[in-house]
């Protein structure tokens, strides 16, 4: 059977890409008061995160530090990292800067695409993952920076409700995730790190700021995963 080469990634990602499109969109219609055009295109080419964008564009709203933004956007990533440890499994034999050049492009739907195609076959070819990749990288910086030129066009875009988008694709991701791990975990340790991450925001609240709180509370809850795991 032929390898499958650059185009054929292309195509394979084009699901992803007109997912990001829409969503693309609507982070760039929310973040047109705040940024430009260019500046939107400039944080989708450098920072790429969906989730990293919006909680951007929400502590650029509140006037948060630059501290704040930095550690929110890198803690919210983190995942990436795992993921792209993961997929360099599949491609030891490619040079490091064409893994650094995945690595540095994969988000987690480019991941699942590749985890569907190594469900049919033992191999994929690097190049296979650039087109995946590249298709889906394209199509957000697009969604975003076309969103915001909408988006400055339209008095009061929040009437809209599109703020909402992120919110309502991270409760979808959420109840998925949830389903799956309670396959995997007890029930009980969830409900501890939801509760921890819970109380501990809140009791937060009251000596910093809201957005270090989200950190810090995320952290904890990290940790309490991390030593109910280990007992």
């Amino acid at each position: 059977m032929k390898e499958k080469g650059f185009w054929d990634g292309v195509q394979a990602a084009i699901p992803t890409a007109m997912g990001y499109v829409s969503i693309g969109l609507a982070c760039g219609i929310i973040g047109a008061p705040y940024v430009s055009p260019v500046e939107m295109g400039l944080m989708s080419l450098f920072v790429y995160a969906g989730s990293g964008q919006f909680a951007m564009l929400a502590l650029i709203a509140v006037h948060a530090p630059v501290v704040a933004i930095t550690l929110t956007v890198f803690l919210i990533n983190l995942r990436l990292f795992l993921l792209s440890l993961h997929a360099s499994t599949y491609f030891r034999h490619t040079s490091l800067w064409q893994n650094i050049g995945m690595a540095s492009l994969l988000t987690d739907e480019s991941y699942g695409v590749l985890m569907g195609e190594l469900a049919h076959k033992d191999k994929v070819n690097p190049v296979w993952m650039h087109g995946n990749n590249l298709n889906s990288y394209a199509a957000w910086f697009i969604g975003t920076v076309v969103g915001t030129a909408l988006g400055g066009l339209l008095p009061n875009p929040e009437i809209f409700g599109l703020d909402f988008a992120l919110v309502g694709m991270f409760i979808g991701i959420f109840a998925s995730q949830f389903q799956i791990m309670q396959r995997r975990f007890p029930l009980r340790n969830l409900l501890i790190i939801l509760a921890v991450v819970a109380i501990s925001f809140f009791l937060l609240l009251i000596v910093i700021s809201q957005s270090l709180a989200v950190l810090f509370a995320t952290l904890l809850g990290c940790t309490m995963g991390v030593v109910l795991d280990g007992q």
